[in-house]
């Protein structure tokens, strides 16, 4: 599989940088997904979740209200990422399950102080199947334990069967993937789709 050339990739010819946002709701294969552009493209990527772990691992874990606040701090660190990222005007990944609610605005004070742009890929799945993906990945102890994921997922359950985040509205492009059934994805097509999104940029 030929590979889009790394200096490419990383640096844009017409000096605006790139951040592919990879997004979805959660067990929806995100990271598996971020992390194989990353690969193929040899770009930095950053998560909230990786971050979030280390401030499990070096301020304690205990329950949602604690787990929602190391939440917000491992939102505004991974913003802070990304901002130092375009001061270098280098093209990255974000992953999260970013919420339109809240990180519409984050998008576009960024796309206003750092001239950026945006590649938007969106995962989506049969919301059963998340549903199903969120329960035994819970029950199998995959997560760290600071996610308590076994105490919400009656809070997120109308989100899983609904099968979508739902769409930043922030320009740029956008793909979405259906995660249904990983042994489906394309990976390919979507190669594809971003490299010429990055030959544009």
């Amino acid at each position: 599989m030929e590979k889009f050339g790394s200096a490419q990739a990383k640096r844009p010819a017409t000096g605006q940088p790139v951040i592919i946002i990879v997004s979805g709701p959660p067990a929806s294969g995100k990271t598996n997904l971020a992390l194989k552009i990353a690969e193929h493209f040899t770009l930095p990527y950053f998560n909230k979740d990786s971050i979030k772990e280390i401030l499990f691992d070096k301020l304690g874990w205990s329950d949602i209200a604690w787990s929602r606040k190391l939440n917000l701090a491992s939102m505004e660190i991974l913003y802070q990422i990304a901002g130092a990222q375009l001061v270098a005007k280098c093209n990255h990944i974000l992953e999260c399950n970013f919420k339109p609610e809240f990180d519409t605005s984050r998008f576009l004070d960024l796309q206003k102080q750092y001239d950026c742009k945006y590649i938007q890929i969106q995962c989506i799945a049969d919301g059963v199947v998340l549903l199903e993906r969120f329960r035994q990945r819970a029950q199998a102890g995959i997560r760290h334990p600071g996610h308590v994921d076994h105490e919400i997922e009656s809070y997120l359950e109308p989100l899983l069967l609904r099968g979508r985040q739902g769409n930043l509205e922030i320009g740029g492009s956008l793909l979405e993937v259906d995660t249904t059934d990983f042994s489906k994805i394309n990976y390919q097509a979507l190669f594809d789709f971003i490299s010429s999104q990055l030959a544009i940029a």
